[in-house]
């Protein structure tokens, strides 16, 4: 019990950027775990997949629903009968109460004045990337701001060391080449977790645009990205299971060695 309240997936529901990740956690979790926990572990699971459903209508973006919808395969192929009757009800009124949302907002047309691209930018300018990306999904012209060309070369000159900068060529889509670094600096298989390992902490975290929110822990580390993880690691490390030596160089089973010796009720 005491490694998944560690993870603290409930508390991620209600914040937009998490709740995708922590509903494709939480589907992992069931479809790989579910059956090897003890009781008390998965009425806790139980507990926050009701959690997810019940705050899909608050978060209300694509990505949420998507991930809604694949927690719900998983709830319906692993969970007994009972219950995932009662969480397939609560999807349901979640769906329903999204449609009546939806609704609303067409009836009531409402021309809302939206601010001038450049005081935007300025905005903007003041965020991470996490916060960039969440933007981009309010409006259509935040989503224009949100590309602007400067907002990505200042993300990219803070998260990217000047060798790399080096070599990008004048009057390049900084947001393109910004995607492609990070991607070529971290797994897509640890990206999509939105986890990481701080040494720190010596714990498993929610990232925040790629390091630890705690603040005495940016510190220590000087503002250093966290060693970032897969869902599959996390996984492992609810069920305890510490990878072999010969395993430790695969991206989806490597993992921090010191984070095994908390103890697992």
């Amino acid at each position: 019990m005491e490694r998944y309240q560690n993870l603290m997936v409930g508390e991620a529901f209600s914040k937009n950027r998490l709740y995708p990740f922590a509903c494709n956690e939480l589907s992992s979790i069931l479809n790989l775990a579910y059956s090897r926990l003890p009781k008390n572990v998965k009425a806790l699971i139980f507990r926050d997949t009701l959690s997810a459903f019940r705050l899909l209508p608050d978060i209300d973006t694509s990505a949420a629903v998507s991930a809604a919808n694949l927690l719900l395969k998983s709830v319906e192929a692993v969970l007994p009968k009972q219950k995932k009757n009662l969480a397939i009800v609560e999807f349901k009124q979640a769906k329903v109460a999204l449609k009546r949302r939806s609704k609303s907002c067409e009836e009531k047309d409402i021309d809302i004045p939206s601010l001038p691209q450049d005081i935007l930018i300025h905005i903007f300018s003041f965020l991470d990337v996490s916060s960039l990306l969440s933007s981009a999904q309010v409006s259509r012209s935040w989503n224009q701001a949100t590309h602007e060309n400067s907002l990505w070369q200042t993300q990219f000159d803070l998260h990217f060391n000047q060798k790399v900068l080096i070599r990008i060529q004048s009057g390049i889509d900084w947001r393109e080449a910004f995607k492609k670094a990070f991607i070529a600096a971290n797994s897509s298989k640890a990206l999509r977790s939105g986890r990481g390992y701080c040494s720190y902490c010596d714990s498993i975290v929610w990232h925040d645009d790629l390091r630890c929110a705690n603040k005495q822990c940016r510190l220590k580390s000087g503002n250093k990205p966290l060693d970032l993880i897969s869902t599959h690691q996390v996984v492992n490390y609810l069920l305890g299971i510490e990878s072999s030596d010969d395993e430790s160089e695969s991206d989806d089973d490597a993992f921090p060695g010191r984070l095994w010796k908390l103890s697992y009720v």
